[in-house]
This record gives C-alpha cells, sequence and structure tokens, in this order.
C-alpha cells in the first residue's frame, strides 16, 4: 500500500512518463533528477485500493481561541501581511496558548464527535490519531487522549506529517470494513506553533493549531472509500524536516542555539512537488474510477497554501466553487486540516448522502493519501 513515487525534475512543469509493465501491477517509470540533483529513474505505482462498506458517521473540530492575524506578526515579528496574504492565502491562525497541548486540541475535537453521533463513548472500540507534533515522543498523544477521554480501546499515534490524517482514517477503515472495529475514532490534530520558530518569516506565518475528528462505523455497501492511494517518497525527506531531536541527532546545546530543533523546509521545491504529486494522484484516483471531475460533490484538499490548491484545481479543471477552503482562518494545520474541513463542510450543508467526497493530503516524508469516498 505504501509505494516509491518519482523523483520529480524540479525545473519541469510536469514529468515526463512511460509505461514499462502491464497486468494488474502496471507502473510507470518516471525519469527524474533527486533532490541532490542526481539523474534518476523510479517507479511511480499504478496501484490503487478500494474498501467500502464503512461512512463516516460523525465529525468534530477544534481551534484554539487565540486568533493570531497577519497585522498581529506585523505588529511582533514585523512580517509583511501582504506578502503572507499574496503567497498564501492565510490571513490568520490559531496558536494554542501555553498549557494547552496537541492531545487537548485532540480531546475537544472528538468530544464535539462524540456529542454530534449521540453515540455511547463506551461503544468506541478503536482510536488512531495522526499527528507529527505529539505531547510526548512517550507516551503517545493517542494514550494520553484516551486517558482523558476515559475510552476502553487500544490508541496508537500514526505520524505522515500533513498526511497523516488520511493514513489514518485508511488505517481505522480496515478495522472497521473487517468486523474488527464497530465503531473507531480517528483523530488528525497538531499544535504546529510549537514546532516552528515564530522568528522565522517563510514558515512561521504559514502554521496554525487545530484538531479534526471523524467517527467511522459499518455503512451501506455503497459508501466509503471507492478507492485511495497512499503513497511515500523518502528521498525528499529533507524538503520538509526537524533536524534535530531524533536518535539520529539527539538535541545538543549548538542544535538549540541555531533552531534545528524546529521545523524546516524548502518552500520552492515543495511547493512544486506538492502541484505535482496532488494533480498526479487526483487524475489517478479518477481514472481507477472512470470518474469525472463532474462526478465529485466536493474537493476537500489539504489546506497549505492556496496557491498550490488552485494551481492544482486549474490544472485539473475544478472550478473553485466546488473545492472547500478555510485556509484563510486557519493556516496549514498539518495533519487536522482535512477533518477540521470536512466538519466545516458539513455545517455548512456541503455533504449529503450519497455524495462523492474527493480528499487528498499531501506532506512532509515526503508522503500523500488521496480518496475518492462516497459519503
Amino acid at each position: 500500500m505504501h509505494q516509491s513515487s518519482p523523483h520529480f525534475d524540479i525545473d519541469s512543469p510536469r514529468s515526463t512518463r512511460t509505461v514499462v509493465s502491464s497486468g494488474p501491477a502496471a507502473a510507470t517509470a518516471v525519469k527524474s533528477r533527486d533532490v541532490a540533483g542526481k539523474s534518476d529513474s523510479t517507479l511511480f505505482s499504478q496501484r490503487t485500493n478500494s474498501l467500502l462498506g464503512v461512512q463516516i458517521l460523525a465529525t468534530g473540530s477544534y481551534v484554539p481561541d487565540n486568533v493570531v492575524t497577519n497585522d498581529d506578526l506585523k505588529d511582533i515579528r514585523g512580517f509583511d501581511p501582504e506578502w503572507v496574504e499574496q503567497r498564501t492565502g492565510i490571513y490568520e491562525r490559531r496558536h494554542a496558548p501555553a498549557g494547552m497541548d496537541t492531545s487537548d486540541l485532540a480531546v475537544n475535537a472528538a468530544r464535539r464527535a462524540i456529542e454530534q453521533s449521540g453515540v455511547d463513548p463506551r461503544d468506541i472500540d478503536l482510536l488512531v490519531v495522526g499527528t507529527f507534533s505529539p505531547d510526548y515522543y512517550c507516551p503517545s498523544t493517542a494514550c494520553l487522549v484516551q486517558e482523558k477521554l476515559g475510552l476502553d480501546v487500544p490508541a496508537f499515534d500514526l505520524q505522515a506529517a500533513c498526511s497523516g490524517f488520511m493514513y489514518s482514517m485508511v488505517t481505522a477503515a480496515q478495522f472497521v470494513a473487517t468486523g474488527n472495529s464497530k465503531l473507531a475514532l480517528v483523530i488528525g490534530a497538531d499544535c504546529n506553533s510549537r514546532i516552528v520558530d515564530q522568528a522565522d518569516r517563510s514558515i512561521a506565518p504559514l502554521f496554525g493549531d487545530g484538531a479534526g475528528a471523524v467517527l467511522l462505523s459499518r455503512g451501506d455497501a455503497h459508501q466509503g472509500l471507492m478507492c485511495y492511494q497512499m503513497g511515500a517518497d523518502g528521498s525528499g525527506g529533507s524538503l520538509l524536516s526537524m533536524p534535530a531531536g531524533g536518535t539520529h541527532s539527539p538535541t545538543s546545546v549548538d542544535d538549540l542555539q541555531h533552531g534545528r530543533q524546529y521545523l524546516q523546509m524548502d518552500g520552492r521545491n515543495v511547493f512544486k512537488w506538492a502541484v505535482r504529486s496532488l494533480t498526479d494522484t487526483i487524475e489517478l484516483v479518477l481514472d481507477k474510477t472512470g470518474m469525472g471531475v463532474h462526478d465529485v460533490s466536493l474537493f476537500v484538499i489539504h489546506q497549505a497554501n492556496i496557491r498550490i490548491i488552485n494551481y492544482a484545481m486549474e490544472q485539473l479543471g475544478i472550478s473553485g466553487d466546488r473545492v472547500f477552503n478555510n485556509l484563510h482562518r486557519y493556516g496549514n494545520t498539518s495533519s487536522a486540516s482535512i477533518p477540521l474541513a470536512l466538519d466545516e463542510a458539513r455545517g455548512e450543508g456541503r455533504l449529503h448522502s450519497g455524495d462523492v467526497v474527493l480528499l487528498a493530503g499531501f506532506g512532509g516524508g515526503l508522503t500523500w493519501g488521496t480518496s475518492l469516498f462516497r459519503w
């Protein structure tokens, strides 16, 4: 299910591809240059999967009360609001106050999903939390959420950066579809304000804090993941990384002095990779189902940068009125992005039974996960 992706030639608009095999495991060769500029040839898998009979029973979301506008960043940090707005489409974001952790964001979102569903929390039998900003390395954030909610469940974190919710939802859906879970709670939550250098004008304005949650249960035979693709390309890991703090480089005094404990991003190349991976994976799941963009009721794309979303949608011929956007209010909330958008779209009456919704997440790793989900 986790396939290697192409090393994209960042100087060309789109990668050149040639089919090199046929049959069930057909794949496509992509000749390009890797991050270091070395010529390489890799395989971009055409494998997709489906997982029906699963429904999203309820949604919930939570963002901190503390609104940080672009004008606030100008007053505090001297950042240019016009630059931020034009380059990202972000006008404000939320920052968690001292004492509020990722697990607290997750718990609040989960409680709202549980309240909306009307289910007895004692019936929840699985908890998966997608996050790359955990409260601690150990214990897992999921275990902290489990305790705070008083659930009797197995609980674990899943780390796939901004693709974390998609990876988590697909994982939990496997348990539900096979009958090994009757009611799964899936949460995407990140407290990004704690892992970025707030003085870094190239990255701090992009991120906000938040959480989103869904409850998964068995559904009708036509509901669920009609088609999905998940992938990873570790060769691009350095494009979006936290250099210090792991076993490879335990945080030292020198790391702290140079800010290596914070998230680092090669914005230009991440932008180009994101546009290409987003358009390619959306085209793939549509092609595998024989559907066109007009068969999709709503596109819920990871809220990273409005220029990434707009450029990809323009290439695919998707009109803006069919793409959900709350980026301007929250910024990039990483794992929380898609479930937060889903909850707001549901609240606005934009999701109805039988609708086909396209969900697409992409981020550090590099990772991505895209699905056509029948509501």
